[in-house]
């Protein structure tokens, strides 16, 4: 793991200070750099592994100028704040909250021959201002296949020649069909070390018949898809690390295996937002998964057995891709909190906003606008 980096003084002129932190404040840092590099370029990178190991549809990096790194807050640190991941094929080490779940950023596990240093990158979406970055394009968008937030926000779109060893990032074939004994078809949801594992079903699923809350969840256009929507709350910026979380939602007790009430499953830890609201995230490498409110709406008439629960999109494993159609009715006609997403990034928001719309009516022909409790 990378080694601690302690605060420093007020900085000199002609440099600035940014301030981050995560929902749960468990990570608090400062990045001080030349007032002459801002705004800070961020891209969104839409590979597999950062889309599965978010849990979002894609993650919003900024690197860091040459030998600049976060400067963390007492009594938070990178080692007692936060858990890191590294995988088979890993050129850095990524960082979130061991208690929230936030992911805070990336640094290169070789240093720079250069400068003898690794290059961090941060996480644009937890400063306290997203005035100092810039989103500059979409990055690693070949990895995946059909629509994803690409389509849906208008932005210059990089990626890396096929042949270019500089940038081996796998492109896995498309995920395969699953059914369970009966022939039911069920859709894969998985973190991208596989510690969270589980699969869902359709709502026309014969068990899900005639449930009045249920229901109101179930696309009204193809009642074999659910509803799905994009969040830009703040909650939920500040516990993903993203602008944006596509969030699908599903009967708790329908999930296979079991997943109990609280989360205890897997490598999952639980984290209670606010009164009433608990998030889930892979503890090993830091994937949102679930969100779940003891709201009537969402508990039901019956009781605990009808409690629907939000999945984090970004870590289905649809053969159609990141905006998994096959199994979801996006809701094109508005994204979730708005204000919130516009208090912290105006041009973001009302960009994804209008070109959510857009992509919507020259996909399907229309803009569909529905309701989602508490949503």
């Amino acid at each position: 793991m990378a080694s601690d980096i302690v605060s420093k003084s007020k900085p000199p002129e002609g440099e600035k200070t940014l301030t981050a932190q995560c929902h749960c404040k468990s990570v608090r840092f400062t990045v001080t750099v030349l007032s002459s590099s801002l705004p800070l370029a961020t891209h969104l990178c839409h590979c597999h592994i950062c889309r599965y190991g978010h849990g979002t549809l894609c993650c919003f990096h900024a690197p860091l100028p040459s030998e600049i790194a976060p400067q963390f807050i007492a009594p938070s640190s990178l080692t007692s704040s936060c858990t890191g991941y590294q995988h088979a094929q890993s050129a850095s080490e990524r960082f979130f909250c061991k208690t929230c779940g936030c992911h805070i950023g990336d640094v290169d596990l070789i240093p720079d021959p250069q400068i003898g240093v690794p290059e961090w990158r941060i996480a644009t979406s937890i400063f306290s201002s997203h005035d100092d970055f810039q989103i500059r394009s979409h990055v690693f968008t070949a990895s995946h296949h059909g629509p994803s937030l690409s389509d849906w926000l208008p932005l210059p779109i990089w990626n890396p020649a096929p042949a270019d060893p500089t940038f081996p990032i796998p492109h896995p074939p498309p995920p395969p069909r699953e059914f369970d004994p009966a022939g039911h078809e069920r859709l894969r949801a998985e973190c991208h070390c596989g510690g969270v594992s589980f699969t869902l079903p359709r709502p026309t699923h014969p068990a899900l018949a005639d449930n009045k809350t249920i229901a109101r969840y179930v696309s009204k256009t193809d009642p074999n898809k659910w509803v799905a929507c994009l969040d830009v709350c703040d909650d939920c910026r500040l516990t993903s690390g993203a602008h944006v979380v596509g969030w699908t939602f599903v009967p708790l007790a329908s999930l296979e295996p079991r997943v109990p009430e609280g989360f205890g499953f897997g490598t999952l830890v639980s984290y209670a937002s606010s009164e009433g609201v608990l998030r889930a995230f892979c503890g090993v490498c830091g994937a949102t998964v679930f969100y779940s409110s003891e709201d009537p709406l969402r508990v039901g008439e019956v009781g605990r057995e009808e409690t629907m629960v939000d999945v984090a999109v970004g870590i289905l494993r649809s053969a159609e891709g990141p905006a998994a159609e096959d199994w979801v009715t996006w809701r094109t006609g508005r994204v979730a909190f708005l204000g919130d997403g516009v208090g912290f990034d105006r041009g973001f928001a009302e960009a994804l906003d209008q070109g959510f719309k857009a992509w919507a009516v020259e996909r399907h022909g229309e803009v569909l606008e529905f309701n989602i409790p508490l949503l």
